[in-house]
C-alpha cells in the first residue's frame, strides 16, 4: 500500500467509525488509530476490504486483551466478493459453469477469515445486513464433510443461518471477513 491509499485508508476508516459510534461506544477513535499505525499487515487487509467493498469497521474490542474485531459492514454481502463458492474443495469439484474462486480461499489471500455462525448473528445485532444479498459463514466441518455449506442472511426482522452445496454459487452471496487486531 502506498502514501496515498494509507492515508485514504485512515480518513475513511476514522469517517466510518465517527458515523456509527454505535458500534463502539466509549472508544476514541485514538486507541484505534494507534494500533493501525503499528500494524502493516492489518493495514493491507483493510484496504482489500474496502478495496472489495466491505466497508470495514470496529464493531468489538475485548476488554481484557483489547483485541479490536474489524468485520465487513456494508449494507449487502460485498459487492467484490460474491459469486463464489465456499471453498476450494467444492471449486474443483465442479464440472461445469466455474466461479471464479472460493470464498474461504479469497479470505485467506485477503487476511482474514469468514465469519463463523455466532460473529455472523453478532454483528446482525449492530445494524441490518444482508437484507438482500447472502454471505457465506465458516462451516463446521461435520457439514462440510457431507458436502454443504452455510450461509447467513436476515429476512423478516431476524437473522437466519441456511444450507447449500458447498459449491453453489449466487450473484447475490458473497462472504463477510473478521479482522482481529
Amino acid at each position: 500500500m502506498n502514501l496515498s491509499q494509507h492515508t485514504l485508508l485512515m480518513k475513511t476508516l476514522q469517517e466510518r467509525y465517527e458515523n456509527h459510534m454505535h458500534r463502539h461506544p466509549n472508544i476514541p477513535w485514538k486507541t484505534i488509530e494507534k494500533k493501525l499505525l503499528n500494524a502493516k499487515t492489518a493495514l493491507a487487509t483493510l484496504w482489500q476490504m474496502e478495496d472489495t467493498k466491505g466497508e470495514p469497521d470496529v464493531v468489538f474490542v475485548d476488554p481484557k486483551s483489547q483485541t479490536i474485531w474489524f468485520m465487513d459492514c456494508s449494507e449487502q454481502s460485498p459487492l467484490g466478493r460474491r459469486s463464489l463458492c465456499y471453498d476450494d474443495v467444492a471449486l474443483n469439484t465442479r464440472k461445469a459453469n466455474k466461479p471464479k474462486g472460493s470464498a474461504v480461499a479469497l479470505a485467506l489471500a485477503m487476511g482474514g477469515e469468514l465469519l463463523n455462525e455466532e460473529q455472523y448473528t453478532f454483528l446482525q445485532t449492530q445494524g441490518s445486513f444482508d437484507t438482500k444479498s447472502s454471505s457465506w459463514v465458516l462451516t463446521p466441518p461435520s457439514i462440510r464433510q457431507l458436502g454443504g455449506a452455510l450461509f447467513g442472511d436476515f429476512r423478516y426482522g431476524r437473522t437466519f443461518i441456511f444450507h447449500n452445496g458447498a459449491d453453489s454459487y449466487y450473484g447475490e452471496r458473497g462472504f463477510r471477513l473478521l479482522l482481529k487486531l
